[in-house]
This record gives C-alpha cells, sequence and structure tokens, in this order.
C-alpha cells in the first residue's frame, strides 16, 4: 500500500462556505468500503448556528468539540470517526482542555484518535503528556521547511506521525504555474498568498526547475519528485496531495515508486540551499492563525 495519503480537510468544501458537505460526500462514497478505509475530519472552525457558514475564527473550547463531533458522525454515516483534528490551535483554550476533551471522546467510543494540525512543538508535547497525539498535520514540501526546526524532531521523538498539507507547494511545485498564471480572487486562495505573486513566482521558479532536472533524469514529472522527496525525509511522513483531476491522482500515486539516491537527495538539498524562496505562505491574517 502506498503512504500517500489522498484526502485533507474532509468538513468544508472548496469556497469553505457549506460546513459538512464534503464529510457528507465522502461518507456517502466510502460507505461500501467502511472497514477498509481510515477516515480522518476536523473540529475547531467557529460556525454560524443560523447561516452555517465559518465566521473567520478559531473555536475549541471543550463543549463545541462535543457537540460537533456528532455532527460529524451523523454526515459521515459512521459510528466511530478513525483521526480527529484539532484544525488550528485555539489560544483561548488551553490545549490540555481540548486533548481532555479528545480524550472523553476516545473513551466514549465516538473518535479513535487524536490528531493536530499546525501546532509547534511545544504545544504538541503538552496536548500529548494528556491524550496521546497520533498525527500531526502541517504544511511541509520544499518551499516551506519550518517543521524541519523542532515540530519534526518532537514527533519523532513521541512517536507520533507526520502528515504535509500542500506537499506540492498548492500545485506550484508541478511546474504547471509561472509567473504568468492568474488566480481567481473569488475561489482560489493563491491571490491571497505573496509566494504566489507575480514577482515571486518568477523568482521562486528556481525551485521548479531544480526538480525538473531530476524529473527529468527520472522519466518523472517535478511534483512527483517533489513527493519522493517528501517520503524520503522519514517513513512516518504521509504526504497529502490534493487534485481535482483522475490523471494527477494517478501522478500523485506514482511518486511512491520512485526512489531517490542519496546522491540524488544530496544535489536536491544542496540546490535548495541556493534558493531563497520569495513571499509568505500565507496571509498575515491567516499566518497568524497557525502556532508555529
Amino acid at each position: 500500500m502506498s503512504n500517500l495519503a489522498m484526502t485533507n480537510d474532509l468538513f468544508f468544501d472548496r469556497t469553505g462556505m457549506n460546513p459538512g458537505r464534503i464529510e457528507k460526500l465522502v461518507g456517502e462514497a466510502l460507505a461500501p468500503y467502511r472497514n477498509q478505509v481510515v477516515i480522518a475530519t476536523k473540529f475547531g472552525w467557529d460556525i454560524d448556528p443560523v447561516e452555517r457558514k465559518p465566521r473567520g475564527r478559531v473555536t475549541s473550547r471543550p463543549e463545541v468539540i462535543k457537540q460537533v463531533v456528532d455532527g460529524s458522525l451523523q454526515r459521515l454515516g459512521a459510528n466511530i470517526i478513525d483521526l480527529y483534528y484539532q484544525h488550528r490551535v485555539d489560544p483561548e483554550v488551553p490545549i490540555e482542555e481540548v486533548a481532555g476533551a479528545v480524550k472523553d471522546l476516545i473513551q466514549a467510543g465516538k473518535v479513535k484518535h487524536f490528531g493536530m494540525s499546525e501546532a509547534a512543538a511545544g504545544t504538541i508535547r503538552r496536548a500529548h503528556a494528556v491524550q496521546p497525539v497520533t498525527a500531526v498535520q502541517s504544511e511541509y514540501s520544499l518551499w516551506w521547511r519550518r517543521p524541519e526546526q523542532e515540530v519534526l524532531a518532537a514527533c519523532e521523538e513521541l512517536g507520533i506521525g507526520f502528515v504535509p498539507y500542500s506537499p506540492l507547494g498548492k500545485g506550484f511545485l508541478t511546474g504547471t504555474v509561472s509567473a504568468s498564471t492568474s488566480f481567481d480572487a473569488s475561489n482560489d486562495i493563491r491571490s491571497t498568498i505573496p509566494r504566489f505573486t507575480t514577482e515571486a513566482l518568477d523568482q521562486n521558479q528556481a525551485v521548479v526547475d531544480l526538480l525538473s532536472r531530476i524529473a527529468q533524469r527520472k522519466g518523472a514529472t517535478p511534483g512527483q519528485i517533489a513527493l519522493a522527496w517528501l517520503l524520503a525525509q522519514k517513513p512516518w511522513i504521509v504526504p497529502i496531495p490534493g487534485t481535482r483531476k483522475l490523471h494527477r491522482l494517478e501522478e500523485n500515486l506514482g511518486a511512491a515508486d520512485i526512489e531517490l539516491s542519496a546522491e540524488e537527495l544530496s544535489e536536491i538539498e544542496a540546490g535548495a540551499a541556493q534558493i531563497q524562496v520569495q513571499g509568505g505562505r500565507y496571509s498575515d491574517t491567516a499566518e497568524a492563525m497557525t502556532n508555529l
């Protein structure tokens, strides 16, 4: 079995305006295969109870966590959630209380495992002391490597799996995005991200060029090399590339069959060390919602 996971946040659709829609679709699609799959979903957004829309802030109050889990179970058509992620760390709620609430859900048989997202190493350690954390999901790729500073070491020490989202740099590392690419401000988050401005994309092309040189020699695509690089870091790192197209799904899965030699990995590291990625990975507002 490939250790490329193919799902991410199951709670919102891409517009973020239809809470639970994706959970319902996933539940219906996987119903015949429920015993063969592991389903992960998230809690932590503040949802307007009348308009049923996210209000742009997080909430992880224990009473809210215990309330929203029942809605997720119903939409997924499941008796238990395999992996329940906190979407973002809530600065207003001690992480020990969050971990304690999930521990109660595990003891109640509603959840199997506790996950966190975009959490700092110290926060992970505090949560893990209350309820063991099974997986941490954070952005990680050749052009966003902050988890290497502390988070990956904490995960390895505590036996926690690491799940990189945006392992293809929101599409940039596939080589299909250039400085001339435009992004729809109405439904494409990249239109708000500093590293996707025309100037930044022009400078960041060096990362794709590095991947492309190795991809050409391996008979692969730049995206496959980016994923193969992640898979080569640690056996407990499981990237989750997203896609809307079947041929991209097949391409992503193919990355699991690509083995990078020690020399090739060294070449990537040496090349990446010479590149200064331009632009932030999020807007200031979105970055402020992370715990890193």
